[in-house]
């Protein structure tokens, strides 16, 4: 029992998984034999960057009011979605946190600028854990246990985080790409050492997938061919990989009918077994499902800007960084001075504006990236000369292979408000259930944001930890009071005892869930 941190650490130790992503970074050298030069003036490096930065703030903005509205269900034709006159300025006026997947991006590009290529992934770790921006599952996962001294990378591993599967760290890889033209192992790299703060197995795939397409995006104008190059990074053998294949064969059998591929995939990859929020519900927040929608914008879209955002979008689920994601890699291809004219008044009114919660604006993160580019490209084995950029461009290569929640099978043990704790009835404070693995969805309600919950949780008798449930939102679980899923396949009796109980408090559990 570790009282502290609120985690059973048994199983996994920070140790064992730095000497495991040490052994995957030496895998991911390549060969200088796979390499072949590539020229792009630096003109146009930067017009693409900045598409890259431009095309993700459209397309969030474009994507914002639908997200989460359409669950399990696509956006209909005959349902407007609406892109008026000052959009982005709106959302950067009342609804900031909207840009979630942009400003972690940007706190990510601020250690590099601050501590240099090689700054050390803690670095990472506690600017964002402790930023003042609210965040969801697995990035307020992470979070969560970063605060509570479990670091990387064993605070994004699906044992210390329910939602290691989200796409927490696809929507906020972008910078890995941009920053790396052309070179997709290298993106990998980066990847591997932010995207498992907050994510494993699929959750961090995504972040890899994405990253690669942008790291396509400089030298391809074909966006299928972008896609196809970008899953070589993931292994052939995971969900991620069979997922993307999938969506490619279908678009293959039937390149103008988009609908048609969102059902066949729907039918086959609905089914979440993570987020304790939506596991067992039409929501899904799983990378791989979003990223096959990022995938049908792209290839659906055919290279057409409106088109391929509004595509992502009316997929439904995480329907604002869907277009994100899409628009962002489709803008580097095409390039800032190539996006429609159309889609620009919008921006231009916002691109000098810092983020909340940063001193960066979209003219701030151009230049930072494009200057981490060239020292990446240099790094790398390329040259700087004049005012062009000569880049080593790299065969992409599999990342090694990790699944999250192996044959692991959830089923609903109760649904609805219950209240755990002090006040709670007998039978609300004990489940008894067969299987490995359990998790309760729930928050602590108190109007003292200073107060913690210390929940005692005991197995078949036995204390198994005493979990720390702040009340304050940025400080707070992830929404899951209880986790673990380490549990011998057998039955089980679960009982939670409120240790400090006070006036005002109150755990709810929406939602348990047995495995």
């Amino acid at each position: 029992m570790c009282e502290s941190f609120g985690f059973n650490m048994r199983t996994m130790t920070n140790t064992s998984l730095k000497i495991l992503l040490l052994l995957a970074t030496l895998s991911l050298s390549f060969s200088s034999a796979e390499a072949k030069s590539v020229t792009l003036s630096k003109a146009t490096l930067m017009d693409k960057i900045r598409g890259g930065w431009a095309g993700q703030t459209i397309g969030c903005a474009y994507g914002g009011p639908t997200e989460f509205c359409y669950r399990g269900i696509m956006i209909d034709d005959s349902i407007s979605i609406g892109y008026p006159e000052h959009h982005l300025q709106y959302f950067y006026d009342r609804v900031p946190s909207l840009f979630d997947d942009i400003y972690m991006d940007l706190t990510f590009v601020d250690v590099f600028n601050r501590l240099g290529l090689d700054a050390p992934v803690d670095s990472f770790a506690t600017a964002f854990a402790y930023a003042k921006y609210p965040l969801w599952h697995a990035n307020q996962a992470g979070r969560y246990n970063i605060q509570h001294g479990v670091m990387p990378p064993a605070s994004g591993h699906w044992k210390n985080n329910p939602h290691a599967d989200c796409i927490d760290y696809q929507i906020e890889s972008d910078f890995a790409g941009l920053m790396s033209p052309a070179m997709p192992n290298t993106a990998s790299l980066i990847s591997d050492r932010i995207g498992h703060i907050m994510n494993y197995g699929d959750g961090w795939y995504g972040g890899v997938f994405i990253g690669a397409m942008y790291t396509q995006a400089f030298i391809s104008n074909n966006v299928l061919d972008i896609v196809r190059q970008a899953l070589k990074t993931i292994p052939k053998k995971s969900k991620f990989h069979h997922c993307i294949s999938d969506v490619l064969k279908w678009y293959g059998e039937n390149p103008d009918d988009w609908k048609r591929t969102w059902q066949l995939y729907n039918d086959k990859y609905s089914e979440d077994v993570g987020c304790p929020e939506l596991v067992l519900e039409p929501g899904n927040i799983d990378a791989t499902m979003n990223s096959a929608y990022v995938v049908m914008g792209l290839l659906f879209g055919h290279g057409d800007f409106g088109k391929t955002i509004e595509i992502a979008t009316r997929c439904g689920q995480d329907s604002d960084c869907n277009p994100s994601s899409a628009g962002g890699i489709l803008a580097t291809m095409l390039g800032y001075s190539n996006i429609p004219e159309s889609w620009m008044p919008n921006l231009r009114e916002v691109e000098d504006r810092p983020f909340a919660h940063t001193t960066m604006s979209l003219r701030d993160a151009t230049d930072a990236v494009y200057q981490l580019a060239l020292q990446q490209i240099q790094r790398y084995g390329g040259k700087i000369e004049g005012d062009r950029v000569i880049i080593k461009s790299q065969h992409p290569r599999a990342v090694r292979l990790e699944q999250s929640f192996p044959d692991m099978t959830p089923r609903l043990l109760a649904k609805d408000i219950m209240h755990l704790g002090e006040n709670a009835t007998a039978a609300q404070n004990t489940i008894s259930f067969v299987g490995k693995g359990i998790a309760v969805y729930g928050n602590v309600r108190c109007s003292d944001a200073n107060y913690v919950a210390r929940l005692e949780v005991s197995i078949d008798g036995r204390v198994d930890r005493i979990m720390q449930l702040p009340a304050a939102f940025l400080r707070r679980t992830a929404d899951v009071v209880y986790w673990n899923y380490d549990l011998p396949d057998a039955p089980h009796t679960i009982s939670f005892r409120l240790l400090n109980p006070q006036d005002g408090v109150d755990i709810q559990a929406r939602k348990i869930i047995g495995y």
